[in-house]
C-alpha cells in the first residue's frame, strides 16, 4: 500500500470549469448507438488527443456530464488519446423516461468498452462510477489495463444520510418524481441554483470561491434538460448504487483484480471518506491524497493529472516492455 500526500492551494485553477460560452469551443461529440432490450439509446462521447487510450467516466449526480472531465481530459490529451462520455439519462446522451437500474449501466459499460477498444484500456472513475468499474474488473479483469478511482463512493445521497433501512421509502420518492406535473414540480424545487450551491458547498467542492453564478447556471441547465429527472432521482434515492452492502464494496478489492490507484479527497464527506480509507489501508491499492471533495476531478484537474501521470507512465512502460 503506497501513499502520497499533496498540499492544498486555495487559488482558483484557471483551467477550471469550462462553460458552454467559454472562448475555446469544445470538441464535437460523437454518438454510440447502444442496443439494450430491443431499444437503441444514443450515448454521447468525445475523443481527443493521440496515443494510448484512456477512458474518463463522469461521476453520477444530478448534474452528471462528460463536461466535468474536460479539465482532466485537456491535461492528459497531450500525451494520450482521451475518451469521455455521458451516461444514459445524463448530459447529451438519451434521457428516456425509464426506471433506471444499475444493470443498465453495468451492461452499457461492458458493451461500450468491448466494442470501442481493441485492447484493455486505462480507466478513470470518480464517485459511483468506481463501483461499476470494479465490478466489471472482478468479472472480466482483462477488460481494464489500469484503474484510477477518484473520491470513490457506492451509496447515493439519501441512503448515506438516512441509512439503508429506508430504501423502500426512497423507491416511493423515485416513483413520485417520475410522475408528470407533480414530479416535475418537485424536481424543479430540488434543482434551484440555491440548492445546487448548497450541495456543492457541502460535499462536492472544497473551495467555495469556485462556485460562480455562471458555473451554477451551467449546472442548472444540465439538470433541467428534458427527461433529466428520471436518472437523477434514481441516483439521489440510491437506485443507481452499484451495491447495497459495505461488505460487497470491500469485496471488490479482496483480492485486487488488477493494478489500481485510489485518489482520496482531503475534504470528502466523513462517511464517504471512511469507506475509501478502509480500502486504502486494508487492500493492495496504491493511494494518493489531494485537496478537494467528491468533485475533485473537476475542481482540481491539474493536480489530479499530476498525481496520475507518474503512476501511469511507470505502469505503461513496464507493461509494454
Amino acid at each position: 500500500m503506497d501513499e502520497i500526500a499533496l498540499t492544498q492551494d486555495q487559488q482558483i485553477d484557471p483551467i477550471l470549469l469550462e462553460l458552454p460560452d467559454a472562448p475555446t469551443a469544445p470538441p464535437p461529440h460523437q454518438t454510440y448507438p447502444w442496443q439494450w432490450e430491443g431499444q437503441t439509446h444514443n450515448i454521447a462521447y468525445e475523443v481527443t488527443g493521440e496515443g494510448e487510450p484512456i477512458l474518463l467516466l463522469p461521476s453520477f449526480s444530478t448534474v452528471s456530464s462528460r463536461k466535468e472531465m474536460r479539465g482532466l481530459a485537456r491535461e492528459l490529451s497531450n500525451r494520450y488519446q482521451v475518451w469521455t462520455l455521458d451516461w444514459l439519462g445524463f448530459g447529451d446522451s438519451d434521457r428516456p423516461p425509464l426506471t433506471y437500474l444499475p444493470k443498465y449501466y453495468r451492461a452499457f459499460l461492458r458493451t461500450f468498452v468491448q466494442e470501442m477498444f481493441q485492447n484493455p484500456v486505462v480507466v478513470v472513475a470518480p464517485g459511483h462510477a468506481a463501483g461499476y468499474v470494479m465490478q466489471l474488473a472482478q468479472e472480466q479483469p482483462l477488460i481494464w489495463k489500469w484503474v484510477v478511482l477518484v473520491a470513490p463512493t457506492w451509496r447515493g445521497p439519501l441512503p448515506t444520510m438516512m441509512g439503508d433501512k429506508h430504501r423502500s421509502k426512497f423507491k416511493t420518492i423515485q416513483k413520485l418524481v417520475s410522475l408528470p406535473v407533480i414530479g416535475q414540480f418537485l424536481y424543479w424545487l430540488n434543482t434551484t441554483q440555491g440548492l445546487l450551491r448548497f450541495m456543492y458547498r457541502r460535499h462536492v467542492f472544497a473551495n467555495t470561491a469556485n462556485l460562480s453564478d455562471r458555473f451554477l447556471q451551467a449546472k442548472q441547465n444540465l439538470s433541467r434538460q428534458p427527461g433529466a429527472r428520471f436518472a437523477s432521482v434514481a441516483f439521489v434515492t440510491g437506485g443507481l448504487d452499484p451495491m447495497q452492502r459495505r461488505e460487497d464494496w470491500l469485496g471488490l478489492f479482496q483480492p485486487l483484480p488488477l493494478p489500481t490507484l485510489m485518489v482520496l479527497g482531503e475534504h470528502m464527506p466523513p462517511k464517504s471518506r471512511q469507506e475509501a480509507e478502509i480500502v486504502a489501508h486494508f487492500s493492495s491499492v496504491q493511494s494518493v491524497r489531494l485537496p478537494g471533495s467528491l468533485g475533485l476531478h473537476e475542481e482540481y484537474p491539474e493536480r489530479l493529472a499530476q498525481a496520475i501521470v507518474p503512476f501511469l507512465d511507470k505502469y505503461l512502460s513496464r507493461s509494454s516492455s
